[in-house]
């Protein structure tokens, strides 16, 4: 019973704490619920103000969209009336200037009317003067208008029959142009003395015994060598008693040499720097004799009032060849040919002389452009101030431009005379000179090379390199090059022995 009853109570009492806890539990429930609400109520009002903020900044924003759209607008608007206005300004001006031009139009026709009237009355009082000028002509010439006009037909008929008269003559005289060019040309040829002389590319040197020959050699030919590096002629020393050989293209540089070899036997001292003292001082000496046969042979010939450049080129003629024929005697001859045609032909033989004395002056120029030489030779003679039509004769006398005055055929054909009379030129040594010369003109185009010499006719050519420059191993290299361009470019009988001389020098002045 007490256990039953401890039961019962047991239960009451947990049904009690438990009826408590629930109305306790409840309370904190409704609690939360009341904070969760107010934290709702606070969390939505400020949703609420951001939206509505947004909301203001939005329409802010749109606002003044608007207003710039419509400022904008307004100010195209504005633009648009300054536009329309100045255009209206300007065609209400074009409008005034036309109506000021119309009325200056209409003034200008009155005008043109009275004058109009003003003319056709002068017109009828020229008309009344040219009548009353023809009766009182009639009156002083006693004859009428139709028989002045009779006499006008007979002179015209006149006039017809002279003018027929010339065309007959000028016929006549075409007909008898060759037979008299021919005489003109006989007689100048006949009336010109002229001498045959082939050059050679060879010049010997008299020596008195063999103890100077081998002076000239020097100890293991080191002077020899030395006089062949100066002056770029091959000295030939062989058996032939009482003489030595001197080989070279160029007429130059066997006049070097020869006069050279003159001064160093009769001073006795030969030695390499003696040598090249004295090869320095012939070429300063032969430079003076050139301008002095320059001089001479405008003396000569009577030329005067000629630019010395000009005469020291004609001074270098007598060193240069042409197929063969002495350049010098070649120009001289055809002055003195063009000189007598011009005599026979009526003009001033003292152009036409000077002009044959220059036809040729572009051969010797120091220059080397790619013209050919009449045509140098003409600017040559522009540049010095010559007569026009002497520089047109230099440059026309191988066609090469237009002739524009008589003398440029009198110079082509003199220069034709010249060079086709029997003996005068040799075509082959002119081409072996050619190339000669463009084997060395090969040679020096490489860097380093300081002199090319072609010798023993074109079978040795010697090229001088400085020893800055070019190495013992390059040398090597480069006589390897030449002679590949040679073998690929150039055309020639045999071989070509292609020898690169390197030298170190050492020079010292004691004081």
């Amino acid at each position: 019973m007490n256990i039953v009853s401890l039961l019962i109570g047991f239960i009451a009492g947990a049904a009690l704490a438990l009826a408590a806890y629930i109305l306790i539990r409840r309370s904190i429930l409704r609690g939360k619920r009341d904070e969760i609400l107010e934290k709702a109520e606070i969390e939505a009002e400020k949703i609420k103000n951001d939206k509505i903020l947004q909301a203001k900044e939005k329409f802010l924003t749109l606002k003044a969209e608007h207003e710039e759209y419509v400022n904008n607008k307004n100010n195209q608007i504005r633009e648009a009336e300054s536009r329309v206005r100045q255009k209206e300004n300007t065609l209400n001006q074009k409008m005034g200037e036309l109506d000021r031009k119309n009325k200056e139009v209409e003034n200008v026709k009155s005008s043109l009317k009275g004058q109009q009237e003003a003319l056709k009355r002068k017109e009828e009082e020229c008309d009344r003067r040219i009548e009353q000028a023809n009766r009182q002509i009639e009156s002083i010439a006693g004859m009428t208008a139709q028989e002045a006009k009779a006499q006008l037909m007979e002179n015209m008929k006149a006039r017809t029959e002279a003018q027929a008269y010339i065309n007959d003559t000028i016929d006549e005289a075409r007909l008898n142009a060759a037979k008299e060019a021919k005489r003109i040309v006989i007689n100048t040829i006949q009336r010109t003395a002229t001498e045959t002389a082939i050059e050679n590319a060879v010049t010997t040197f008299p020596i008195d015994n063999d103890e100077i020959k081998g002076r000239i050699i020097g100890r293991e030919g080191r002077n020899i060598r030395a006089l062949e590096a100066a002056t770029g002629v091959e000295i030939v020393v062989d058996d032939t008693p009482d003489a030595i050989m001197l080989s070279a293209f160029d007429p130059v540089r066997r006049e070097v040499a020869r006069l050279a070899l003159h001064q160093l036997v009769i001073d006795g001292r030969i030695h390499p720097a003696r040598i090249e003292e004295v090869v320095t001082k012939v070429q300063k000496q032969l430079e003076d004799e050139i301008l002095e046969t320059g001089k001479r042979t405008c003396i000569d010939l009577g030329i005067h009032g000629m630019s010395m450049e000009l005469v020291r080129l004609i001074g270098r003629m007598k060193y240069r060849s042409s197929y063969g024929q002495n350049l010098l005697q070649h120009s001289r001859e055809v002055a003195n040919i063009c000189a007598i045609m011009a005599s026979e032909l009526g003009l001033n033989p003292k152009i036409a002389k000077r002009a044959g004395l220059l036809h040729d002056i572009g051969k010797v120029s120091e220059e080397e452009p790619d013209l050919p030489h009449a045509l140098l030779g003409m600017r040559l003679a522009e540049q010095f101030k010559e007569k026009p039509e002497i520089c047109n004769a230099i440059g026309a006398h191988h066609e090469e431009t237009e002739m524009t005055s008589l003398y440029a055929p009198i110079v082509l054909v003199g220069d034709a005379i010249s060079g086709a009379r029997p003996g005068a030129r040799r075509e082959v040594i002119e081409s072996y000179i050619k190339r000669l010369k463009g084997m060395e003109d090969l040679a020096a185009a490489y860097p380093g090379v300081t002199k090319s010499y072609a010798i023993q006719a074109g079978r040795e050519l010697r090229v001088i390199v400085g020893a800055e420059q070019v190495s013992d191993a390059e040398a090597e290299v480069l006589s390897g090059e030449i002679a590949k361009k040679i073998q690929d470019e150039m055309t020639y009988p045999g071989q070509v022995k292609i020898t690169v001389i390197r030298e170190t020098r050492s020079v010292a002045y004691a004081k």
